[in-house]
């Protein structure tokens, strides 16, 4: 009886589990030259290999997905910001193609007003002449008049004196009578022939007062044209200028400062935007068109200066907006060493390998390793500005190179002192930190 009893819990144990049957049990043979090794899989070691092999998968596919999306990331950052370099340069080349269009204009106006100016001179000067022609026939007929007044007195004395000749002497009156008979007839074609001429000349002096008339109102039309064309220029320059010099402002640049080391670096060029000088007299007087048209000239040369010194200075952010921000500038808590400390820029974070752009035209004058900034980039502005950008997994760059806003100079990483994935973004005047976002901000209106 504890025969069967001892038979029965035997059999009930040889019944397959859930998991014998799910995972039944595997035998793997080995053959090595003449010997052959069996190697016995239970459901444990079956299960530990699927959840490795699973884990395995994962993995593959997530690091799969995270590179696939850090070069579809960088490659958009790279397109956006040439985009936006493109629409930039279309920006500069359309505003100096109507700087161009309405400087050529006005010195077109400027000429056509010289020329005015030279002819109403010329018709002043035929109307002066005509004055005096005028006057002097006038006066001439005023002295052929006394004349013949002097000389009708005298006929009467010598008809008088005549009379009593006659009476003595009959050859002799005739003789003097007919020598102021031709006399009197000389005076009298004479005073016909100047006031013929006196006519001729008035005719001539209301025709050179109608001529300066037309030449005026031509002139006051020229003057109002060049007015609107000036006016406009002036608005569109006032328009572009303000932003700049407000963005520069902002980030703590003085716009003279920036003016004056740009004329510095551009001195002894010429171009388009020399100034006009136009003088219908030969001498130096005022010319108020001519002083516009320099003044509209000289702030065109100071927007051409505020665009390249904008290009040199980090305005962009060294990062696509796929990434979010983590940290601000100022003081925080430190979380490696804890206690307050000066948080010297701004942090981003993302998927490891994401594209690091420059932030600005300069030169890379550190592309290596530096203590708690792992690998980090530095590039020197102009202005005294530079940025730095640490914590990177790859550097693109190196020292010495010269890069262009938008250039990619290295990948995101967690290199040096770091605790995560991430871009530590600084910009500094000459050693001094700064917000970096007092850039980024100032340039939202401008670019």
């Amino acid at each position: 009886m504890v025969q069967d009893k001892d038979m029965l819990q035997t059999s009930e144990s040889s019944k397959p589990t859930l998991l014998h049957r799910v995972f039944p049990e595997k035998r793997v043979f080995l053959k090595s030259g003449d010997t052959t090794r069996m190697v016995r899989l239970g459901p444990g070691q079956q299960i530990i290999a699927w959840v490795g092999g699973i884990a395995f998968l994962g993995w593959s596919v997530t690091a799969t997905s995270m590179v696939m999306i850090g070069i579809m990331t960088g490659t958009t950052l790279r397109e956006q910001a040439i985009n936006d370099r493109a629409v930039y340069e279309t920006r500069l080349n359309a505003l100096a193609e109507e700087r161009n269009r309405r400087t050529t204009e006005a010195a077109d106006t400027m000429s056509l007003y010289g020329k005015a100016l030279e002819q109403v001179s010329h018709q002043q000067g035929m109307v002066l002449d005509s004055h005096m022609a005028l006057e002097e026939a006038q006066s001439g007929t005023e002295a052929l008049r006394r004349l013949l007044v002097q000389t009708m007195a005298e006929r009467d004395r010598l008809a008088q004196q005549f009379a009593a000749i006659a009476d003595d002497n009959p050859e002799s009156a005739a003789e003097s009578l007919a020598r102021s008979d031709a006399m009197l007839t000389y005076l009298d074609g004479a005073l016909e022939d100047t006031a013929a001429s006196r006519d001729a000349l008035s005719k001539e002096a209301a025709a050179a007062r109608a001529e300066l008339a037309r030449l005026q109102h031509e002139n006051r039309l020229a003057e109002e044209r060049a007015d609107r064309i000036f006016a406009q220029l002036e608005e569109a320059v006032n328009v572009s200028m303000a932003p700049l010099e407000q963005m520069f402002t902002e980030v703590g640049l003085p716009p003279e400062q920036i003016l004056e080391q740009m004329r510095d670096r551009a001195s002894g060029q010429g171009g388009p935007l020399e100034p006009i000088a136009i003088s219908t007299s030969g001498g130096e007087a005022y010319d108020p068109m001519a002083a516009r048209a320099n003044e509209i000239l000289d702030h065109m040369e100071q927007i051409a200066h505020f665009s390249s010194a904008a290009q040199s200075l980090p305005f962009a952010k060294p990062v696509s907006a796929a990434v979010r921000q983590t940290s601000g500038f100022g003081y925080r808590r430190d979380p490696i060493r804890g206690g307050t400390r000066l948080h010297s820029g701004m942090d981003w974070a993302g998927a490891y390998g994401t594209p690091i752009h420059a932030s600005g035209d300069g030169v890379v004058i550190h592309a290596g390793w530096q203590s708690g900034y792992g690998r980090l980039v530095k590039i020197q502005h102009e202005f005294g500005v530079s940025t730095r950008y640490a914590h990177l997994s790859r550097i693109h760059v190196k020292v010495g190179q010269r890069v262009s806003r938008g250039d990619r100079i290295g990948a995101m990483g967690n290199s040096g002192r770091s605790t995560g994935t991430h871009l530590h973004y600084e910009v500094r005047v000459g050693d001094r930190p700064v917000d970096p976002q007092t850039y980024i901000r100032a340039a939202r209106n401008v670019f």
